[in-house]
């Protein structure tokens, strides 16, 4: 999906929400337990009672991997059922050498066909030139993340008194451009939001921290917003777990509606495009 589909398609659901797919197996609802394939049975639930609020969907590759074939399989499943027109992201975090990282690429872009990959930058440009060489994919950098241990290193100051995220921003922009090359910035860092867009002001963000870890939505539209919104925000847990009881889908349906909806008001108030 490029750019300008991918703002259609923001635009005509008057949403930038993403759900995160990931399921717990010991987490979902004990009617599932009997499915033959209760990762995917779960997925395809929330992905129904979900799709007419939100725009695009993050599996995160670890809750697949755990389950060894079994789970690869439940993966593949659920990619294969998106709809088309949905914005697809592998939340995988990889960066590698060169030749592995192409090998990495070639996994999630060709084999499972998602969008968009998340990529880690600390092994430099020769591990995220490969994921950008593919037309019409996405890499999704990690630059300002939303949990407790990003200020270890993301938040350290060097020399010229920037921050290291800072740092990784301005290196990267080199790397690829507006059409190819997102962000991943944390609600919860909602101070710095403003500093990643005067640094970055035509790329999307990919923004998780809003709902369970305590993000604000309104200040992430706030500060983030571009001309294209330029903004995906995820929701997993405050979505995907609303509820573990036989009425789980409807409960994660409500749940994502209700961030829609906030998301609706929001635009209408800061979008000027």
């Amino acid at each position: 999906m490029n750019r300008s589909e991918l703002k259609q398609h923001i635009l005509r659901k008057n949403s930038f929400l993403c759900v995160g797919l990931d399921p717990v197996l010991e987490k979902l609802p004990p009617a599932l337990q009997k499915e033959k394939d209760p990762i995917f049975t779960f997925n395809k639930a929330i992905i129904d009672a979900t799709i007419e609020h939100a725009v695009a969907y993050k599996p995160n590759m670890a809750f697949y991997e755990a389950l060894g074939a079994k789970g690869w399989e439940s993966l593949e499943k659920t990619m294969e059922y998106l709809p088309e027109e949905v914005f697809v992201i592998a939340d995988a975090k990889r960066g590698d050498i060169g030749n592995t990282s192409g090998l990495y690429a070639k996994a999630f872009f060709e084999t499972l066909q998602a969008d968009a990959i998340t990529v880690a930058p600390y092994m430099g440009q020769d591990s995220v030139s490969p994921f950008l060489s593919f037309p019409n994919k996405w890499v999704i950098l990690l630059a300002l993340t939303s949990n407790e241990g990003s200020k270890d290193f993301q938040l350290i100051k060097g020399a010229d008194d920037k921050a290291l995220y800072e740092q990784v921003i301005r290196k990267s922009l080199a790397w690829g451009h507006a059409d190819n090359l997102m962000y991943v910035v944390g609600a919860t860092r909602g101070d710095e939001i403003a500093k990643v867009r005067d640094l970055a002001p035509e790329h999307f963000f990919l923004v998780p921290g809003v709902g369970a870890q305590g993000g604000s939505l309104e200040e992430v539209v706030k500060y983030g917003i571009n001309n294209d919104i330029g903004l995906l925000v995820n929701s997993s847990r405050g979505i995907i777990y609303a509820s573990n009881g036989p009425d789980f889908a409807k409960a994660a349906g409500r749940a994502a509606k209700s961030l829609h909806q906030d998301m609706q008001m929001l635009l209408a108030h800061y979008y000027k495009g």
